[in-house]
């Protein structure tokens, strides 16, 4: 670790760090604290180039990561450290829920698209998921006021892969005061007419399907109309859970039509829905928030 640039928390600080790493010209912190909104122990990883460890206040992209995964995923195999080193972006990776832990014990599910790992960013309103699963407030409320306080951000995109991908739509479309962009990797553009998605928001919501539509990317989207220049969305041409349904990409290119919403989306040949995917376009979605930021 290069011991000339030390970020310091705040003296009243709920965060705790758990690592640092010196990567290229930035480090790798990992930190954790005690949420209200989820009423467990949270995680979360972010880059740190050395213009914001100086305090320099830098643009920050807040990366929403999928089904099963964590924090870890993005951070170790995205590869996004470089370009994010170059640019002076700060990166940032929530987890995707909350966890059970000793003293807390959180709803699960055996469906891997259902329960921890699998909250699609929303505030459950139906028991038992109601209790802990309120991952909207958490991070569009609950983090997002850390992440100010704490670091020396100017402003915050964000983007997500596949349910990330949809959390990333859905909150940047539903509270466009609080991001300058939004972009999407492989996302879950219909959540609510998918069957991971019907089945989770059985779960969490109930069975009400206007309900479901309010949590919806592409309906939110046709909804609210435009709110930003433009948007980025990458999808595999070869991925096979396109083939299967499960991502409704061509629904959130008619929302995107009717708000008049502008939308870059580009089917890559050959690519699937893995993070060697994403390694081959993250840099482009670091560029498309570093300019956004530069607008705003």
């Amino acid at each position: 670790m290069n011991n000339s640039f030390n970020h310091n928390l705040t003296a009243n600080s709920k965060l705790t760090q758990v690592s640092v790493n010196r990567c290229f010209d930035g480090e790798q912190h990992y930190y954790s604290h005690q949420s209200s909104a989820t009423k467990t122990p949270m995680t979360f990883s972010i880059y740190l180039p050395d213009e914001a460890l100086a305090g320099q206040r830098c643009p920050a992209i807040m990366y929403l990561s999928g089904l099963t995964c964590n924090a870890d995923n993005v951070t170790h195999k995205a590869h996004f450290q470089q370009k994010c080193s170059e640019l002076g972006m700060i990166f940032i990776a929530p987890d995707t829920s909350p966890r059970s832990s000793e003293d807390t014990d959180v709803p699960n599910d055996e469906r891997y698209f259902v329960g921890q790992g699998a909250s699609y960013y929303v505030d459950a309103t139906k028991a038992p998921w109601s209790e802990n699963f309120n991952m909207q407030s958490y991070i569009v409320d609950e983090l997002y006021d850390l992440l100010r306080t704490e670091f020396a951000i100017s402003s915050i995109g964000v983007t997500g892969h596949s349910m990330g991908g949809h959390g990333a739509l859905l909150l940047g479309f539903t509270f466009p005061s609080k991001f300058v962009s939004v972009s999407a990797l492989s996302p879950v553009c219909a959540a609510s007419e998918s069957a991971w998605g019907e089945a989770a928001y059985t779960e969490y919501f109930g069975d009400d399907k206007t309900v479901w539509q309010k949590h919806d990317a592409a309906h939110t989207i046709e909804r609210v109309g435009q709110q930003y220049p433009s948007i980025l969305v990458d999808q595999g041409a070869a991925d096979n859970f396109l083939a299967e349904g499960q991502l409704q990409t061509p629904k959130l290119q008619q929302a995107c039509e009717k708000a008049n919403q502008p939308l870059t989306l580009r089917y890559q040949a050959g690519h699937d829905h893995s993070y060697y995917f994403i390694q081959s376009v993250i840099n482009d979605h670091i560029w498309h928030h570093w300019r956004m930021a530069q607008l705003s």
